[in-house]
């Protein structure tokens, strides 16, 4: 099949990853793959020196003259992206491939319902990479396929673990961390008040929060000051191949308010480290059967006192790694994830409603 991948997005976060992993098995299967991406963007940028197929834009017009140019061109057009939806939704009376959208958010549609259930039903194939971002379009009326996002290990960049390690002088502390944006849905200021309140009853960790900015950047920095935990709580910023870093953690920590599933969860499960998270969307069914430690969104006293029965139980630490890690290389398999979408490419199931 010739399949083109849309993903539109600025940065670098898990929905940009899938892209990638998903191109790369793609191709491993036989297939012709290529990537409509935005000019200069980091995907579009990691994309290139994979040496995969790129058509970069700068803007929605530029998208839809290629879409409209290329219309014969490929079997199957794949949004990864809502904002790319939006534009095969309305070019779909003049294209010919058969289009399939992931949602990758777990938000509630507050407002549009009617405009989203049809956009959604422009698509031949509806997919989400867990039953928490299924529940709208479900809601709506609409029959989801849920996929879920895979996770493949990469190899250890250890002159970058040893030099981070060394810049945030990690040397013979407990090293917590989180690698998500600072934004509403992950709620960082739940997150400083949590480390804060495990501060006050031991002094022997290090808090490292890896991520972009975002609209709640400002408020964490003044609640860090403001709470005097400026030696306990680093903000480390948007970090080249994360991956290595999780290798320096003694537990991840996740304390989202909206989270579809949590890639950055699949990656401490692979990278053998015990997490600690609240049970928003998708997280709860991660961490169920003992794979992980959840606690109600928005409640920093029983994220803390997760983390301090973590730190302190070396019997529970390895339970939970080995349950995790057993899971997620049998639930989030690369192969198995591209053969599932390569069924509904073809047309086998996942049509709405």
């Amino acid at each position: 099949m010739r399949i083109l991948q849309l993903n539109f997005e600025k940065g670098w976060r898990g929905g940009e990853r899938q892209t990638l992993l998903t191109m790369r098995q793609l191709m491993l299967a036989g297939h012709e793959v290529e990537l409509l991406a935005r000019r200069g963007g980091e995907l579009a940028r990691r994309a290139s020196e994979l040496e995969l197929m790129v058509h970069e834009c700068d803007n929605a017009l530029d998208v839809c003259r290629f879409l409209l140019g290329r219309r014969r061109q490929y079997d199957v057009m794949h949004a990864q992206t809502a904002n790319m939806m939006t534009w095969l939704a309305l070019l779909r009376p003049w294209l010919k491939a058969r289009i399939v959208f992931t949602r990758r958010t777990a938000f509630p549609i507050r407002k549009n319902e009617a405009r989203n259930a049809w956009k959604w039903r422009q698509a031949d194939a509806l997919v989400a990479i867990s039953d928490a971002a299924a529940a709208e379009p479900r809601r709506l009326g609409l029959r989801v396929a849920v996929i879920p996002s895979a996770i493949e290990a990469l190899p250890l960049n250890t002159a970058h673990l040893q030099a981070f390690a060394r810049q945030h002088q990690l040397e013979g502390r407990r090293v917590l961390a989180t690698a998500a944006a600072l934004t509403e849905e992950k709620d960082p200021l739940t997150l400083v008040r949590a480390v804060h309140a495990l501060s006050r009853e031991r002094d022997d960790f290090i808090f490292l929060h890896l991520g972009a900015g975002g609209s709640q950047e400002a408020a964490a920095r003044e609640l860090v000051r403001e709470l005097q935990l400026e030696s306990v709580y680093c903000f480390a910023g948007f970090q080249e191949g994360v991956e290595n870093l999780y290798r320096l953690m003694d537990i991840f920590v996740l304390s989202s308010r909206f989270e579809a599933l949590g890639s950055s969860v699949l990656d401490a499960f692979l990278y053998g480290v015990p997490v600690v998270a609240t049970n928003a969307g998708g997280l709860a069914e991660l961490l169920a059967d003992g794979r992980g430690l959840s606690s109600e969104v928005g409640d920093p006293e029983a994220l803390a006192a997760n983390m301090a029965k973590v730190l302190d139980d070396p019997a529970l630490r390895a339970t939970m790694t080995e349950r995790a890690q057993r899971y997620v290389t049998r639930e989030h398999d690369p192969a198995t994830m591209a053969a599932r979408y390569l069924e509904l490419y073809a047309g086998r199931g996942g049509l709405h409603i």
